[in-house]
């Protein structure tokens, strides 16, 4: 374990201390809080403008019924008589008094037509907000001179899907929660596999191709230096991750109580509803830990066996295939719509980081299959450490042509 201790501490600073490292560690959190800051700024601003307008009723009857309607979407709108002219409205526009002002006239009550004036022209937004209650009000009162007018509001205010779940009950908090967490999960499993995968392979790639593992060799022997290197990377990127994770957890704790203070109409309290608990989080930490010791030894054999960057790209893509494959399909699996076989490719240990874990955490599949696919993602790093051992024993000091799939059988055969 010393030996294999040396070469983890020795791949865990050389790397730590580069400036690579250093820059995307504190690149990351500054755009987070960049783009979090920004954000923030332009929903704050976004509130704060183009939410002052006039509006004049021609009709008498449908003025006040879209300005309670605009007032509850947070927007002040100031109900002016007919009598003050739209001259005088065009003037408090031009002067910045009001952003805009609409105009609902007796074209509005046969067709839903109205005119909205200002010197911008409105956001997708606020037209559709418009648009939609403009069209509700006249609704409402063409249909209440047949029907009662609570009866009419009752059919307008319901038309809404209710949907109920057969079987365990589940809340819809935890199902957003569910899906949100497992999508997040899937990115950076995706991601963090195939960077930090890619690290083992040109660590081990460089060292090969500048005769350094030849004189490491004789002091090291080839396990504990291939674990070496995947438990020094592994740590690195565990030290990202980490370092990530807590700027995140930061921007949000400063980020939400700042959108709540200057955006009191909008609903950030379901925020602290979807965040994963505990669990959510030490089970990402298993899948994560085991789909990168599964795909480490294999980009630790691919670099190996090749002696070029070009070899180890043509080599490394079908390791690249057993992540796109499980991260395109996993799309299917985030809703509940998927087709069954996607929950038994799930235990496929190659695709269980990526498929199986959304499906965990949403709730798709029962607790037995996620142990049995935790076992065999066990099972499956013994068997990929052990061929991948006997590859880059032989391959490590090999010189030359990229191996064959028979030499390589040959390789763990006799290794």
């Amino acid at each position: 374990m010393r030996q294999v201790w040396a070469v983890l501490r020795r791949e865990y600073v050389e790397r730590v201390k580069t400036k690579g490292f250093i820059f995307s560690t504190v690149a990351i959190p500054v755009l987070m809080l960049g783009f979090t800051g920004f954000t923030a700024f332009m929903a704050v601003r976004a509130g704060q403008s183009e939410r002052q307008m006039a509006l004049v009723d021609f009709t008498g009857r449908l003025g006040e019924e879209v300005a309670g309607r605009m007032d509850a979407a947070g927007y002040g709108v100031e109900l002016v008589e007919p009598e003050v002219g739209l001259e005088e409205l065009d003037r408090r526009v031009l002067e910045d008094e009001i952003d805009g002002y609409v105009v609902l006239d007796e074209l509005t009550m046969r067709e839903g037509a109205f005119a909205y004036r200002s010197k911008d022209s409105p956001s997708r937004v606020r037209r559709a907000l418009l648009e939609g209650n403009v069209v509700e009000a006249v609704l409402e009162i063409r249909l209440s001179l047949t029907e009662s007018a609570a009866g009419v509001r009752e059919l307008l205010g319901g038309n809404r899907l209710s949907f109920e779940r057969l079987g365990d009950e589940v809340s819809e908090a935890e199902e957003i929660s569910g899906i949100a967490t497992g999508f997040a999960g899937v990115v950076v499993l995706y991601m963090a596999m195939l960077l930090y995968g890619a690290f083992v392979l040109r660590s081990v790639l460089d060292e090969k191709r500048n005769r350094v593992v030849e004189v490491v060799i004789s002091a090291v022997t080839p396990g504990r230096l291939m674990l070496g290197k995947i438990l020094g990377v592994g740590s690195m990127g565990m030290t990202q991750l980490g370092i990530w994770a807590a700027c995140a957890a930061l921007i949000g704790l400063l980020g939400v109580p700042l959108l709540a203070a200057n955006l009191p109409q909008a609903d950030l309290t379901r925020i602290v509803d979807v965040l994963p608990g505990p669990g959510v989080l030490a089970l990402f930490l298993v899948y994560f830990l085991l789909g990168f010791f599964l795909y480490a030894s294999l980009f630790a054999a691919v670099g190996a066996m090749c002696g070029t960057e070009e070899e180890a790209g043509q080599a490394q893509f079908p390791l690249m295939m057993l992540l796109i494959i499980p991260f395109m399909l996993q799309m299917f699996s985030l809703e509940g719509d998927a087709f069954a076989w996607i929950d038994w490719a799930a235990l496929f240990p190659f695709f269980s980081p990526i498929l199986m874990f959304p499906r965990a955490v949403s709730g798709s599949v029962e607790w037995w299959m996620v142990a049995l696919s935790l076992v065999l993602m066990v099972l499956a790093v013994g068997a990929t450490a052990w061929v991948a051992g006997r590859i880059y024993r032989v391959g490590i000091l090999m010189q030359g042509k990229r191996p064959t799939l028979r030499e390589l059988v040959r390789w763990v055969r006799e290794a």
